[in-house]
């Protein structure tokens, strides 16, 4: 085994949003920074996002939007480096963004501009980036040592921003995790978040029918409820609006869904049936819902014929179909398809100020490995941006 290099006073291991804030960081605080990747390219999951223009941030971000098993955790990053400070730095690299909706900010052109932005400013600081890189092992004695396939490194402090096992494709997995527990902290299980949800045969075989068919809707899963569209698909139900209630969802429960919010649908259908007796049903549904979920509902119900011969009752049962459509997914469509990672370390082990591991001194974890995980658009892009920024002054 060789000796290893220890000309750095920190090593950062992955080069996703969360290692390249703090590398910059403490580059620019005079730290010799050592990062690493497996990757051959930094920024891997910033290249894909936003459909290739990144939604870096969000203009509504606050710690209310944030998972975690203990809610105030990100309070003091998130409050320390703000979405306006992230757009501050945008800004003075000259890359032109827009606000897309809820506050939502996209790259004009490509999401290759933060990547460059990233790089150009830990370039400047004198971080060292070695990619295509892949750790062997950690260990710990005096300093930590990281042992890869292209030498041996040593630093008194090692900062963990490898992310979680979301979108394995890219590379992801849950080294985060492995090293955690190596050195004793614990790990709030992981789970696919803002994701798919999938259907059971039956209500699948309806969905399967309609995929395609996006309507814009309120979908509630355990304590949160989300107004967005939502989209039916050939594995069940995903767009904005479920995959935000996915993060909330635990299996076995229901989700609800409301596809007329700003409807009475049952009062509707009442003044329908006393002013256009002899509309079918299926017509008037195609008025307030996209025609072929329309036409779906009416069949499923056996809404034949006009809506005169409906009782009430049966105008009841439609609204109820349409305004609290109740049921409970078998599933998500797993990791391969979520766009971040819920649970990860525990924050009950980790400083809010500097996400060092309060019984393990040196050692940070940042970003998406952490047990914090943000609403969809921006979000967590935002908290990569935060909590890189508060390691990267600790370090």
């Amino acid at each position: 085994m060789s000796a290893p290099d220890s000309d750095y006073d920190v090593i950062i291991l992955g080069a996703g949003a969360a290692g390249l804030m703090c590398a910059m960081t403490a580059g620019q605080r005079g730290r010799r920074v050592l990062l690493i990747d497996h990757l051959d390219r930094a920024g891997a999951k910033i290249l894909i996002s936003g459909g290739g223009r990144c939604n870096f941030t969000n203009l509504h971000t606050a710690p209310d939007r944030f998972l975690s098993a203990n809610p105030h955790f990100a309070r003091s990053a998130l409050g320390r480096y703000t979405q306006h400070d992230f757009i501050a730095l945008v800004e003075k690299h000259g890359i032109a963004y827009h606000e897309k909706t809820l506050g939502q900010l996209f790259c004009d052109s490509s999401a290759q501009d933060i990547v460059r932005l990233l790089l150009d400013e830990c370039a400047a600081a004198g971080v060292d980036v070695r990619l295509s890189t892949a750790v062997q092992a950690v260990s710990r004695t005096d300093a930590y040592r990281v042992e890869t396939g292209r030498g041996s490194f040593a630093a008194p402090r090692l900062v963990l921003a490898t992310g979680g096992p979301s979108i394995p494709r890219m590379g992801a997995t849950g080294f985060a995790y492995d090293v955690a527990r190596q050195f004793g902290l614990k790990i709030v299980e992981p789970r696919p978040a803002l994701v798919p949800l999938t259907l059971g045969a039956e209500t699948l075989e309806a969905a399967r029918a309609l995929a395609g068919v996006a309507v814009e809707g309120v979908v509630k899963a355990g304590s949160a409820a989300f107004r967005e569209a939502l989209l039916f698909t050939h594995r069940g139900l995903s767009g904005p609006a479920i995959l935000q209630a996915s993060s909330y969802w635990r299996h076995r429960e229901p989700v609800t869904i409301d596809m007329a919010p700003d409807l009475d649908v049952f009062g509707w259908l009442k003044d329908r049936k006393r002013d256009r007796p002899r509309a079918e049903a299926k017509t008037l549904l195609g008025e307030m819902l996209p025609a072929r979920l329309a036409h779906a509902i009416a069949e499923e119900l056996g809404l034949a014929g006009t809506i005169a011969n409906l009782p009430d009752r049966a105008l009841e049962g439609v609204a109820r179909r349409i305004d609290a459509w109740r049921f409970v997914p078998t599933g998500t469509e797993g990791f391969a398809k979520a766009e971040v990672t819920a649970g990860g370390v525990d924050t009950a082990g980790l400083s809010q100020k500097t996400l060092e591991a309060v019984k393990v001194p040196g050692l940070h974890v940042i970003g998406e490995a952490v047990d914090v995980t943000g609403w969809l658009g921006g979000y967590n892009f935002q908290w990569a941006w935060s909590s890189g920024w508060a390691a990267g002054h600790a370090v």
